[in-house]
């Protein structure tokens, strides 16, 4: 989902990251604040003070986002989900998680925090309006908390429509999900209308750009574009889950890998196994140890140096990016090779010792065959846990 993104702080154990992509939002915020919506409501001010309204209304957005997104990463803690981190993109912002939800009450709390944090945080900016108003302070600190009022109220409130991922999704397909007991069915139906919304944004959009609305309607189109994807990416990942439901690594792993001797130099390396056998990352043994060597680790240094340097200098002690214990979940594998871009992981047993590798070409092969079988319903519902 994310491209290079910049750890900002972290925040109650989070880690909280901003994509550049936000840098466009950002930007595009404080200038249509600045020049565009205060201007136009509000008129009678210098040109810096609309801009330092423009400025301080997308730091007072960007706090907001924070706090709805945390408020989604502290109700999953509360029911056992790992949450690591928060990014904010050009959509909004994210709290990444590496599980799903165990339950449907564990869906239903996790996703209705956000819209519920975000009404918490337009009565905030409620309360300090009408106490501005009272303490008689400057207009334009008073238009700026009308602002944040009514922004994260909106905000709320489109978060709250039942189209999948929405929030409103969420909650959406938790209830389905409770109802029937079938996650797989509830996220397709939850699905289907994230997709069919977001299909309605991209033809709003459309419209908005014929009648000479196109900022907003290229960004109408940006958003129904992006739920309409993600949407049918979610449903796609409650098959692949289901599909690899209690399979190990163990049952995917290729034996007798191929491996590269500690001593090969660089330029051997590359010509004899990575022009030769296309994989981005060989295990390397060096008196009995295990080690890693991806080819992101010696791609740029300079064809003339190869000669001159071996692998052992260059291969890492395997991590949890480029490994993976034969007895881990074969979906913990299958999504580790996803975030990280690997078509393979070394497969080691509990001692460290090579076992192999699994590529994800097989896992794929997997997937399909099960989704396709006349087993896949039985094989993509889990238990119906409360």
């Amino acid at each position: 989902m994310f491209g290079k993104r910049v750890k900002l702080f972290t925040l109650l154990g989070f880690k909280v990251y901003i994509d550049l992509s936000w840098i466009i939002i950002a930007v595009l915020i404080v200038w249509s604040l600045s020049r565009g919506v205060f201007p136009v409501l509000y008129e009678g001010f210098s040109s810096s003070v609309y801009w330092w309204m423009g400025v301080w209304g997308a730091v007072g957005l960007f706090a907001s986002v924070i706090f709805h997104e945390l408020s989604h990463s502290l109700v999953a803690r509360r029911f056992g989900l790992p949450m690591k981190s928060i990014t904010l993109f050009v959509f909004g912002g994210v709290a990444e998680m590496d599980e799903e939800p165990a339950t449907a009450k564990a869906e239903f709390f996790m996703a209705i925090a956000g819209p519920l944090a975000s009404v918490v945080i337009a009565l905030f900016f409620w309360g300090i309006f009408e106490a501005g108003i009272a303490l008689a302070i400057p207009l334009p600190a008073l238009i700026l908390f009308a602002y944040l009022r009514t922004i994260n109220f909106v905000l709320a409130v489109f978060n709250m429509i039942p189209a999948f991922p929405l929030d409103g999704g969420r909650v959406f397909r938790s209830i389905l999900w409770s109802w029937k007991g079938n996650i797989k069915w509830a996220t397709r139906v939850a699905s289907a209308i994230g997709a069919g919304f977001g299909m309605f944004l991209i033809v709003l959009g459309i419209f908005s750009l014929i009648a000479a609305g196109v900022v907003g309607g290229l960004w109408w189109a940006l958003i129904g574009m992006f739920i309409r994807s993600a949407s049918k990416m979610s449903y796609q990942g409650v098959l692949v889950r289901g599909a690899l439901e209690g399979q190990r690594v163990s049952k995917f792993t290729q034996h007798s890998p191929i491996t590269v001797p500690a001593d090969t130099t660089l330029d051997l390396l590359i010509d004899n196994y990575i022009y030769r056998h296309h994989l981005n990352i060989y295990p390397v043994i060096n008196n009995g140890t295990v080690k890693c060597i991806d080819i992101n680790d010696v791609k740029n240094i300079p064809e003339q140096q190869r000669k001159a340097h071996r692998v052992d200098e260059y291969a890492k002690t395997c991590s949890q990016d480029n490994s993976v214990s034969q007895d881990e979940s074969a979906f913990k594998a299958f999504t580790t090779m996803s975030k990280n871009g690997k078509s393979r992981l070394i497969v080691l047993d509990q001692n460290g010792h090579l076992l192999g590798t699994i590529s994800q070409r097989d896992l794929v092969s997997y997937i399909s065959s099960v989704i396709n079988s006349e087993d896949t319903e039985a094989l993509s519902t889990p238990p119906h846990r409360e």
